[in-house]
């Protein structure tokens, strides 16, 4: 390994880094030296290897600017060592395993918190505010990705990063969500309404993308693809949005209008892990997927008023077993009963809670 030097200014700015010594001792290399020693190392090693590996996507100027470097490309000796680390980070040992538990374990946990907030606080900035303070104090190091917190309209917007708006009574809220643990990250995403109450139009949705979500989970299993699992989905969800009255027709580019995403990904050290594992690769134990159905109608989208501008998404987390699956996230409620007892129930004791406090102090 080689390693950077940090300079007297950078130690007083920055802090230590690791350094040539922290390469053997904590990344346990078998030798490692200074970045300023690679023009002068590197070019023996490349000499005397018949093969050399190295990860395309993360290439520097610091060595691909050697020029026994570019003669071995010249040669094709190089090769991209992304192919084969991709493919070991696509099945998971079972210590990677359990990372991946903890980490949705504590979204999971955070998002609950967050969801309970929600009805005497329903605003995009405080509830992306909960739920990464929930994450962090129970040990994750950081986000996965920028909270995604879409209240009513805002919820369409697939990737909605604003998250500084109140969400109306009666609107649904959709927070897409995920931790890393140790390298490990979570993504799952719940929408409800804050208010505590479904209206009949946003249920008669909702009900639609739990029941496809549902049917998806059952689908995940060895031998099962992405891509299989996906086509079952746009099925499911064309035929739905047909009879409800949302779609005219069930063509392609009019369900496409509404839901232009997949199903789900791979999950890993990366939300998308990794790109180049096609997803019509058929699962394996080990392997970690999203399952996430959505509807998105904007606004002014040529269906009944009381749908238009309505985002909803349902996505869990995925392990493949053995003998099927096992739904990481499965601690969050999904089913519309569940969740407005829970919101009610709760308010319920903390506006109790509340009264006595204000009571106490009279």
């Amino acid at each position: 390994m080689f390693m950077p030097e940090a300079s007297p200014h950078d130690v007083i700015w920055q802090g230590q880094i690791a350094g040539a010594d922290a390469a053997l001792d904590i990344f346990k290399a078998d030798q490692s030296y200074p970045m300023n020693q690679l023009p002068k190392i590197l070019p023996d090693m490349i000499r005397s290897s018949s093969t050399l590996f190295h990860n395309v996507k993360t290439a520097t100027h610091a060595y691909m600017d050697v020029e026994t470097f570019q003669k071995a490309a010249c040669n094709g000796k190089v090769k991209d060592l992304s192919v084969y680390t991709d493919e070991a980070r696509w099945v998971k040992s079972p210590s990677e395993v359990k990372l991946m538990r903890d980490s949705a374990s504590i979204a999971c946990q955070a998002l609950l918190q967050t969801m309970l907030l929600s009805k005497a606080f329903p605003y995009e900035n405080m509830l992306s505010a909960k739920v990464e303070y929930e994450c962090r104090i129970r040990g994750a190091q950081r986000m996965a990705f920028n909270p995604v917190v879409g209240g009513g309209a805002n919820g369409s917007v697939i990737h909605y990063s604003r998250n500084d708006q109140k969400i109306k009574d009666g609107d649904l809220v959709l927070m897409d969500v995920g931790c890393e643990l140790h390298g490990y990250v979570s993504d799952l995403t719940r929408t409800w309404p804050p208010c505590g109450s479904f209206s009949s139009a946003r249920e008669e949705l909702y009900d639609l993308i739990v029941e496809t979500n549902k049917e998806c989970l059952d689908l995940c299993k060895p031998g099962t693809s992405i891509r299989q699992v996906h086509n079952y989905s746009v099925d499911k969800l064309r035929k739905g949005l047909k009879e409800i009255g949302i779609l005219k027709n069930d063509r392609l580019q009019s369900y496409h209008q509404l839901n232009p995403t997949n199903i789900g990904h791979y999950l890993g050290m990366d939300v998308h892990d990794c790109s180049t594992i096609s997803y019509d690769r058929t699962l394996k134990p080990g392997v970690v997927i999203t399952i996430e159905p959505g509807v998105y109608i904007p606004s002014g989208f040529d269906c009944p008023e009381r749908y238009q501008g309505i985002g909803i998404r349902i996505e869990d987390e995925v392990l493949i077993t053995e003998s099927g699956y096992e739904v990481l996230t499965g601690s969050i409620p999904k089913e519309v009963k569940q969740i407005e007892s829970l919101l009610n129930n709760h308010c319920y004791r903390m506006n109790f809670a509340e009264n006595s406090m204000e009571a106490a102090s009279n």
